[in-house]
């Protein structure tokens, strides 16, 4: 059984860093922006390691681009300049940023690789978002197609790229047609996992730089579990 280990600015799983990005492997557990239980985001641990590592004097910049849920692991992409937080923030409206993730699911899928297309409907209050088969008041369209590349003994490994980024969008429409992820308690698994975590990674994302326009592609190793492990 693996410790939950937390991001700080001396740990922090660095994949890619340049003038203007940084990304990271989040670990299970990181909170991306600062939120109600304040705790230390991830963005101040971030412009903490930056400051140390480049003797920076005063406050350092570092933009949000997107986030991850609490318990997800993998790839986020901070801006270190305000130039490239507004062009990275317009390449994610127009869908330029291809995101695929991982997720280990015990029911299988009805089919090997299909598109999921449902209406999403997020109630702030329980923060649990609900998922229709067709538009109603209030919802918004949600797109993502999955592949299973893995078969395990009891799990089954998908690969997910997103055409929408909704908030729990994976996690409840996997949830919707009976796969919940892995650790999952909100979106229908039955039990949860040791460390609080689930088992759903954002695995790779390729873009063209904000900046230099050179083609950046960034894949992030999952946590260390033997679950995870036996799907690498």
């Amino acid at each position: 059984m693996s410790k939950r280990i937390l991001s700080n600015a001396s740990n922090l799983q660095i994949l890619y860093q340049d003038n203007h990005l940084l990304i990271v492997n989040k670990r299970i557990g990181d909170i991306v922006q600062g939120d109600k239980t304040n705790d230390k985001p991830l963005s101040e641990i971030a412009k903490e390691y930056i400051k140390n590592k480049f003797n920076k004097k005063g406050n350092v910049f570092l933009g949000v681009t997107h986030r991850l849920d609490r318990p997800t692991s993998g790839i986020v992409i901070f801006a270190k300049t305000s130039k490239a937080l507004k062009r990275i923030n317009k390449m994610f409206q127009n869908k330029e940023i291809e995101k695929f993730y991982w997720a280990i699911v015990k029911n299988k899928p009805e089919k090997s690789k299909s598109t999921l297309k449902h209406w999403l409907k997020k109630n702030s209050l329980n923060n649990f978002t609900k998922v229709y088969n067709k538009e109603v008041d209030g919802s918004k369209k949600a797109v993502m197609h999955y592949n299973i590349i893995k078969s395990l003994k009891s799990h089954f490994l998908l690969e997910i790229k997103l055409e929408t980024g909704r908030s729990h969008q994976i996690r409840s429409q996997l949830g919707f047609i009976g796969s919940p992820i892995k650790g999952d308690l909100k979106y229908g698994f039955d039990r949860s996992n040791h460390n609080g975590g689930i088992h759903l990674h954002a695995k790779k994302i390729k873009f063209l730089h904000p900046v230099s326009k050179k083609i950046i592609s960034i894949e992030a190793n999952p946590p260390d579990d033997l679950l995870w492990k036996n799907c690498i």
